[in-house]
């Protein structure tokens, strides 16, 4: 996770970032002591949690919590505060946590383990494409009937988001193959196994269909890919989708990008 610290004390902020550094699920932390260079910062940068401090000069913490729900609604804020009466105006903002300063490396780490409760909860599908290509839910294999179902969904998922045609999905998975009809039909019935397969597990909202196009909602799944095309984490090194041949293209493009430093 990728985290930010405000406070506009320093010896508060440095006691902050070292209890949130303690935390092996934190990747960066990126400390602001002012609401406006965390702003600056958070408009061109991701993060997954906030914490900052309520009692800040200028904007305060409050109206800080607010514009970063606005620009990266994705983002827990945790607010780190000596004054227990914010409280109430604090929790009117949905925030993830409310510690009391002293801030303890425990303190921190609880409050991580509840968002990562939280997010297990709201993501539908886990999907590593790093490697070999799988899909898990509720930390199980997600079982396909069809081998080709399963290679449907990854292709949804090199797209990672984007919408796609039925006769793009078929020059994909039949790349060789020239019968247009007997392709479309089969695209069809892998779509319909597709759509058994999700609703088995609750996951049926992560596929969208529009008037002519498929696409999935990367906002509804965890996957390493579409994070990695975020945040450049985690390590790409060097696989993508290995049993699939036509994920060649975008493992060729990431090991570029990763050349040229991208």
């Amino acid at each position: 996770m990728i985290a930010i610290a405000v406070d506009d004390e320093k010896p508060m902020l440095n006691a902050l970032v070292n209890a949130v550094q303690l935390s092996e699920d934190i990747e960066e932390v990126h400390s602001f002591s002012s609401c406006m260079e965390a702003l600056e910062w958070i408009n061109e940068n991701p993060a997954d949690l906030a914490f900052l401090d309520i009692s800040m000069r200028g904007m305060g913490g409050l109206a800080l919590a607010e514009k970063i729900q606005e620009k990266q609604p994705e983002c827990k804020i945790i607010f780190c505060t000596g004054y227990s009466e914010y409280a109430v105006e604090a929790f009117k903002l949905h925030v993830s946590g409310y510690l009391m300063k002293p801030i303890t490396a425990e303190d921190v780490q609880r409050e991580i383990e509840h968002i990562k409760k939280e997010k297990t909860a709201e993501k539908l599908l886990s999907i590593r494409c790093f490697g070999e290509f799988e899909v898990y839910a509720k930390g199980e294999v997600l079982p396909f009937k069809r081998p080709k179902t399963k290679e449907l969904l990854a292709y949804l998922v090199d797209r990672n988001g984007a919408g796609v045609t039925s006769n793009q999905i078929c020059a994909i998975l039949w790349e060789n193959q020239t019968d247009d009809k007997k392709n479309r039909t089969y695209m069809y019935q892998l779509m319909n196994d597709l759509k058994t397969t999700l609703k088995k597990v609750n996951a049926e909202d992560v596929l969208i269909k529009n008037s002519s196009t498929y696409a999935l909602d990367m906002k509804k799944v965890e996957c390493d890919y579409s994070r990695y095309m975020k945040t450049g984490k985690p390590d790409f090194r060097g696989e993508y989708m290995r049993q699939y041949s036509w994920a060649e293209v975008t493992c060729a493009q990431l090991i570029n990008d990763e050349k040229q430093g991208v």
